[in-house]
């Protein structure tokens, strides 16, 4: 791909609106008939139902914690709990793009109870990270969802792996599913380093070290007095497992294996936001499963806008889309993991992204 942007060269005052104006004037005609259709009006009233039902399933989770006592059937309880605490860590996301509350304070404060004391991860830690990812979805050197780790994203990574390295990358697809069980003690590790580096700029950092205290502190202890050591230590392994898998399974397939934009390419908000992200389709059970993750356009697109409302959104972008010969991805949940695994063990192979020359072809067209 080369490092020419999308825009046209400056044209005089008469001549045509240069294209990246064009582009912009057009998204504030979508943005303006979205507005005036109330789709980015908040509703409270839902989310507090939301948020009682959410804590209905705690509390009922809870009384089956206790009353199992010393029995195994407590790896059914682990399984239900991680479920929940999939479910806060959705709220805890739209709470912090300001989905739920006018004002930005209470969307604060709610995003880091939520999301320290009950799913365990640092707010402030995931705050910068997820907006970076916002900025420049899937581009090289911006994004730290596609920064080099234990999985390579970037296949001009995978020439430096020697050795075991070198084969594991190449079969990272593979190791996709059992490399997600680790995703909830990442979470968890990242927010200790994170909160106890005081090099680190960590608003209310107190709280948050309280927070997470009783929460990663707190559920292992009780696991112990309640179920005694082998069947908490199961407990622990199978709740961390399943909420990495459910977690982690929830977020990936929206921007892995979409295309990867080079450090020096500008594109236009919207091409930015949505060649870069793929919708997931299959109903309603994937709406309430992925807490409305699965319409990732148009959250890219309207990030202060309720989950609620992006299915409703979805028809007007679509078709926006269509008119301006955008590329809009949807798929299945089960096709999605499959394109990631695939892809992921193409970058492996140090393979280039194989959608440079669609992007490339679609930005042309937008000229």
């Amino acid at each position: 791909m080369s490092s020419a942007t999308i825009e046209s060269p400056a044209r005089s005052p008469r001549a045509a609106r240069p294209s990246r104006d064009r582009h912009v004037t057009d998204f504030i005609a979508l943005a303006e008939e979205v507005r005036a259709a109330g789709l980015m009006k908040r509703d409270i009233s839902w989310y507090t139902w939301r948020m009682i039902r959410l804590g209905l399933g705690f509390t009922a989770t809870g009384v089956m914690f206790v009353l199992l006592g010393h029995s195994w059937w407590q790896l059914l309880t682990a399984v239900i709990f991680s479920f929940l605490l999939g479910q806060a860590g959705f709220l805890a996301h739209d709470a912090a793009h300001r989905q739920i509350f006018a004002s930005a304070k209470k969307n604060e404060w709610t995003g880091r109870i939520v999301g320290n004391l009950f799913v365990g991860l640092s707010y402030g830690w995931w705050m910068n990270k997820h907006g970076k990812h916002h900025a420049n979805p899937n581009k090289i050197g911006k994004d730290d969802d596609i920064a080099t780790g234990a999985v390579i994203f970037n296949p001009e990574d995978a020439g430096q792996r020697k050795g075991f390295g070198k084969w594991f990358a190449a079969h990272q697809g593979s190791f996709f599913f059992p490399l997600l069980t680790l995703v909830a003690l990442d979470l968890h590790m990242s927010a200790i380093r994170r909160v106890l580096n005081k090099n680190e700029i960590v608003p209310a950092r107190k709280a948050e070290i309280g927070l997470l205290a009783v929460r990663l502190i707190g559920v292992p202890v009780a696991a112990f007095f309640v179920m005694g050591p082998w069947i908490a230590l199961a407990f622990m392994v199978v709740h961390l497992a399943t909420f990495g898998v459910y977690f982690g399974g929830s977020f990936a397939p929206n921007h892995k294996g979409m295309p990867l934009v080079p450090k020096d390419v500008k594109i236009d908000f919207m091409r930015r936001q949505t060649l870069m992200s793929r919708n997931i389709s299959g109903g309603w059970w994937v709406d309430k499963g992925m807490g409305g993750l699965n319409y990732q356009i148009e959250h890219h697109l309207f990030p202060t806008m309720s989950s609620k409302n992006l299915k409703l959104v979805q028809p007007m972008v679509r078709q926006y889309c269509a008119e301006r010969n955008i590329k809009y991805t949807e798929t299945t949940l089960g096709q999605s993991y499959m394109i990631v695994m695939k892809y992921l063990n193409r970058v492996g192979l140090g393979q280039r992204d194989p959608f440079e020359c669609p992007i490339t072809a679609n930005m042309r067209s937008a000229r």
